[in-house]
């Protein structure tokens, strides 16, 4: 016999092997039935492993939030399922259709697939509806345990994904299978108990290549995502975010408001600002700046490149070896494109005797790094391999950090309320005790994750902390920002860092006349601008806020012969500071306001008889919808003070 413990702490004695099918049972019979997994000792376990003896179990039905990770996993089973009967169907032999992994993933799941034909969007359809069919047969799951050997006989000849798999499996772990009429495969769950506890409200959305197991020069497989929900309201408005999501994709929009591009001859990864894009870029390189300067920052400029050295001895090299570019081998040197620009400030904060007196030193620099991010994770602006921070070091004494780290989350959520980002929170990432990538002592970690959680309590920031997300060098803050669809985007960085000082062996002489350590403390509030921007596109569905808009005012000409005033209109907006364009294409006034309105500019002025007689404009405003025709000297008065207001 063994023992197990409920949430009360009753101590309940079962059979050896006994699962969380038992303990529902012995609870009583409605549970059983509507039991669909169980948390044991803190991890999620389904209805068929069995429990470790002392385990504190408690059971979950449909109405507990870890049942969606259960269903999605199965899922991930019945879309497998299907593929196979899809390609049966067409008379393939079963084992033609080999399998790799089936994770769940952010609302929902995927399958990668090496099948006999390449699977189209337009077969998701037809594999959807035979998941269904799947789901109202009401098939059992069965979970069993082989052997390695056993496990192995099983695959092997027939599927290389599967063997390797299991090849791969530490020694002493247990493999273990779920069955479904038939159908097997080799997982460690947990799943549903039947499939007819499966909700119905799931879709398969895309198919993409997925290079088996992330690696390149492995074989390409067929990755089938598909998204699935508690109920067909939570579906449908995650299909609608979806849509609306594609209607606001950056690169997209980035091609049809002439903001960017990316050019294969330039190289993978490698953003050209075009005009448009640049005046956005421009005008928040100005905010920031403007913003450092008055928070008592000083900027410099530091090389593309480094020595190798420089990066050993901060430790970014070889720690971040695999996501940079490869060393530039130059005689008896060696160099590396800039990875980060925190080790060339440190040079110039140690470049001569610092006291005391000088602390806090904040030193910004809107710095281009380079970082090798594989072709497969490439995504427009938001994913690139050589981007601008708008990067600050902070060196201050150890009683200043407190202080300083207030006056940055300060500046960042400035940043964010300027933009119309209100909605965001903190995530803090500390050390996982577990892991050897740190480097520095226990106490000044400890000191470091203490000073960023009493900040933000200090400015009432809500934040959660995650074990194991730090730098290798000191724990750190991310914003975490909600946009208009509801997404969230990991933004603006923060990292106190007691680590790299020491490995520089940067010293101040303090006021007793001895040397003392400064502290480090490093941010981003933009993170990398073509990331910023990209979401900011997104976010604002390519209508900016008048102030960051590239053009903000177009002047429409009726005819040829308002074409006269329609100049001097921009004339007198272009010389109050006003980004403006005239239409001066013999094309027809609605035409022209269309072209307008597609380009998403903010304010479209009509000019006709009317307005020339009487000095006025025809104003339509996208934001404010306002109609009317004003004196044209009120209406560059209040375009220049919203522009002044950054509204």
């Amino acid at each position: 016999m063994m023992t197990v413990r409920l949430p009360d702490g009753k101590p309940l004695e079962l059979p050896q092997g006994a699962t969380a099918k038992d303990v529902a049972e012995r609870i009583s019979r409605s549970l059983a039935k509507e039991a669909v997994g169980a948390i044991v000792n803190g991890e999620l376990y389904d209805v068929f492993k069995p429990l470790p003896e002392g385990a504190e179990v408690r059971i979950i039905t449909r109405k507990d939030p870890e049942y969606q990770h259960l269903f999605r996993h199965t899922l991930a089973h019945v879309l497998a399922q299907a593929v196979k009967e899809f390609f049966q169907e067409k008379g393939y032999d079963p084992d033609a259709v080999k399998l790799g992994v089936g994770p769940v993933i952010e609302n929902g799941f995927y399958y990668d697939i090496d099948a006999p034909e390449p699977i189209s969007d337009s077969d998701l359809p037809a594999i959807e509806k035979r998941m269904h069919h799947i789901l109202k047969r009401n098939l059992p799951l069965r979970r069993y345990v082989l052997s390695r050997e056993e496990a192995l006989a099983r695959y092997r000849g027939k599927d290389p994904y599967k063997t390797e798999l299991i090849q791969d499996l530490p020694e002493d772990e247990e493999i273990s299978f779920y069955e479904q009429e038939g159908f097997t495969d080799l997982c460690r769950g947990p799943h549903v108990p039947s499939t007819g506890k499966i909700p119905p409200f799931f879709k398969l959305t895309h198919v993409a290549g997925a290079y088996w197991r992330g690696d390149e020069t492995r074989p390409m497989l067929q990755r089938v995502y598909g998204v699935a929900f508690r109920t067909k309201e939570e579906l449908d408005h995650y299909l609608w975010q979806l849509e609306e999501a594609k209607k606001r994709d950056h690169r997209k929009l980035g091609r049809e408001l002439e903001l960017f591009l990316i050019d294969p001859m330039v190289g993978k990864g490698l953003p050209l600002w075009l005009p448009k894009g640049n005046t956005v870029r421009e005008l928040l390189v100005q905010f920031m700046r403007e913003e450092q300067l008055r928070r008592g920052y000083q900027l410099v400029t530091t090389p593309h490149v480094g020595s190798l050295e420089l990066y050993k001895t901060s430790g970014h090299y070889p720690y971040y070896a695999d996501s940079q570019f490869p060393p530039i081998e130059l005689e008896d040197e060696a160099y590396l494109l800039k990875p980060m620009n925190c080790p060339h400030h440190i040079r110039i904060y140690a470049a001569r005797p610092r006291s005391y007196r000088e602390l806090p030193l904040r030193l910004a620099e809107f710095g281009t790094v380079y970082r090798f991010e594989q072709s497969g994770e490439l995504h427009g602006l938001t994913r690139v391999r050589g981007f601008t921070q708008d990067d600050a070091h902070i060196f201050c004494t150890p009683e200043q950090v407190k202080e300083e780290f207030l006056s940055v989350l300060d500046l960042t959520m400035h940043v964010f309320r300027t933009l119309g980002m209100e909605n965001y929170r903190a995530r803090i990432g500390v050390r996982d005790p577990s892991s050897d990538k740190y480097v520095g002592e226990d106490a000044k970690w400890a000191l470091a994750e203490r000073q960023i959680q009493e900040a933000c309590e200090e400015v009432g920031l809500a934040y959660t902390v995650e074990a194991g997300d730090a730098a290798f060098y000191g724990p750190k803050l991310d914003f975490v920002v909600r946009d208009a669809l509801g997404r969230e985007w990991q933004l603006g960085t923060i990292q106190v860092d007691y680590n790299l000082p020491e490995r520089f062996d940067l010293t101040y002489v303090g006021p007793d006349g001895e040397p003392h350590r400064p502290v480090m403390i490093h941010r981003a509030p933009f993170g990398s601008l073509e990331r910023f921007i990209g979401i900011l596109i997104e976010h604002f569905a390519g209508e900016f806020p008048l102030w960051l808009a590239p053009v903000q005012v177009v002047v429409v000409p009726i005819t040829d012969r308002h074409l006269a005033y329609a100049r001097e209109v921009a004339q007198a907006l272009r010389e109050a500071g006003i980004r403006v364009e005239v239409d001066t294409r013999s094309e027809r006034m609605n035409a022209k306001i269309r072209d307008a309105e597609t380009q998403k500019v903010p304010v479209i002025l009509v000019v006709g008889d009317q307005e020339v007689a009487q000095r006025t404009v025809a104003v339509r405003d996208r934001r404010t919808k306002e109609r009317a025709t004003r004196p044209l000297e009120a209406v560059v008065q209040d375009l220049v003070a919203r522009v002044q207001a950054r509204a």
